[in-house]
């Protein structure tokens, strides 16, 4: 690890830091840019040795004027590094030997903290993995919340920033729980400076998200009439998903999935039903909320760079990072044993509660993933609006990215939105990078998306 940066080190950005033994000089095949990088461990528990792995890229522009953003990927069990920062909205995405510079990177309107989380993602671990590894939402938020405050620690400058927390598919769980705790805490003693959470086609609601996957692939026509009316009266999703992870399939919902994965075709992206690439693994963040029929296989094409990547020596050396029980960095954690379970468990009420304590609350969905459709995560924010007796501020309107049409958006009470991202897939900063920057930007500075462009 680095004490005194190299001379050279300063023509990278490197600069004198509190937390300058996570300074990151530069990372191999690495283009030059002005902004700091940082990464490392976070230790959640001594008496265990569990520890936390992060990726912090500091602002492009005036790092000390611009908010934090946490951003969490879901799975659950899957890497925001290796998913979020590099393949999504962070600085760089790998290609062979060197890194490409993202255009559209977040950290051009924020200062973006990356966790793998829970222990046991990534380069994330414990020591004493018998009993560590098995963990469900309220460990995960638990962990989370002592990350960010020993992670202060290291980074006290932003202990009064602007804090927003992000992230997208299981993060629907993640994020509105770690927020439910930090406003608890804050209510004895104010620590954290939390002002919103962004939520792209998050798990909010089990069945509501599911079973909304019927229609959408009716209506794109991935499926016929009869196999629609067996898929929604016969075995809906979240009836198979539910059989499915208690080792109970049924014979009805064994046939009516076999129907659908027939039609729908393994050669369709599920993640983005318009795409005719080669599949992201990165899209297997969503393993567990779309269980795999036998006959099916997640290509994993895209991310292989990204793994490649991460399982250099001299990058692993260059991240301050280790890998520990475990031989390889995977995209998604094949250790962690995870109550899959919780994913009944609702956190749409939670949200309720988070809007009710002032914070802005912005759920997104690309408008072509068919796993977590935008039918159902409508429906679940018009739902809370209801409940909550907010008004429409913003009536359902299109928004505008460049000079095309980005998406659709809808605002409630001034605190709860609603917006698509046209043309984006489940994971919507790596399919629609620019239009997603747009919203995120909008989101930070608790405005309405543009109306013209």
């Amino acid at each position: 690890m680095l004490t005194q940066p190299p001379l050279y080190a300063l023509h990278w950005g490197f600069q004198s830091h509190p937390s300058q033994v996570d300074g990151i000089t530069r990372l191999p095949g690495q283009p030059w840019v002005a902004f700091q990088q940082f990464s490392g461990y976070v230790t959640v528990d001594d008496k265990e040795h569990r520890a936390l792995f992060y990726y912090f890229v500091e602002a492009e522009t005036d790092p000390a004027s611009k908010p934090l953003v946490l951003w969490l990927n879901g799975g659950p069990g899957c890497s925001s590094l290796g998913v979020g920062a590099f393949s999504e909205n962070g600085p760089f995405r790998p290609d062979g030997d060197v890194l490409i510079k993202n255009e559209y990177s977040w950290n051009r309107e924020a200062n973006m903290l990356y966790l793998e989380t829970p222990i046991g993602v990534g380069f994330s671990y414990a020591t004493n993995s018998s009993s560590s590894l098995a963990v469900d939402d309220k460990a995960t938020a638990r962990d989370n919340v002592i990350f960010l405050k020993h992670w202060f620690n290291k980074f006290p400058q932003y202990k009064q920033r602007d804090l927003f927390l992000t992230g997208e598919s299981y993060a629907g769980h993640y994020v509105p729980q770690l927020a439910k705790l930090i406003i608890e805490i804050n209510n004895k003693e104010k620590l954290f400076n939390l002002k919103g959470i962004a939520l792209g086609n998050p798990v909010l609601e089990f069945a509501t998200d599911f079973n909304s996957r019927a229609e959408f692939f009716w209506s794109h026509g991935l499926i016929s009439d009869s196999t629609y009316q067996m898929f929604t009266n016969g075995c809906n999703y979240s009836r198979y998903v539910s059989e499915y992870y208690r080792d109970s399939v049924s014979p009805v919902c064994s046939r009516v999935m076999s129907q659908v994965s027939t039609e729908t075709s393994k050669f369709v992206d599920k993640y983005d039903v318009t795409l005719d690439v080669c599949i992201s693994s990165a899209l297997s963040q969503s393993k567990v909320i779309s269980p795999q029929q036998a006959t099916e296989r997640v290509d994993v094409c895209v991310e292989d760079k990204t793994v490649n990547y991460l399982n250099r020596k001299d990058v692993q050396n260059a991240l301050h990072a280790q890998l520990v029980g475990v031989r390889r960095w995977e995209v998604c954690s094949n250790i962690l044993d995870y109550d899959v379970l919780n994913l009944e468990i609702p956190t749409l009420p939670i949200v309720g509660s988070l809007v009710k304590a002032g914070v802005r609350v912005l759920v997104y969905s690309g408008d072509q993933d068919s796993v977590i459709p935008l039918t159902g995560s409508r429906t679940l924010v018009q739902k809370l609006a209801r409940e909550l007796g907010l008004n429409t501020t913003v009536p359902y309107r299109v928004w505008f990215g460049g000079q095309q049409v980005g998406g659709w958006t809808q605002v409630y009470g001034n605190v709860l939105s609603f917006a698509t991202i046209r043309g984006a897939s489940h994971e919507a900063p790596f399919s629609q990078p620019e239009r997603s920057l747009i919203l995120f930007k909008s989101f930070l500075e608790g405005r309405p998306l543009p109306e013209i462009f």
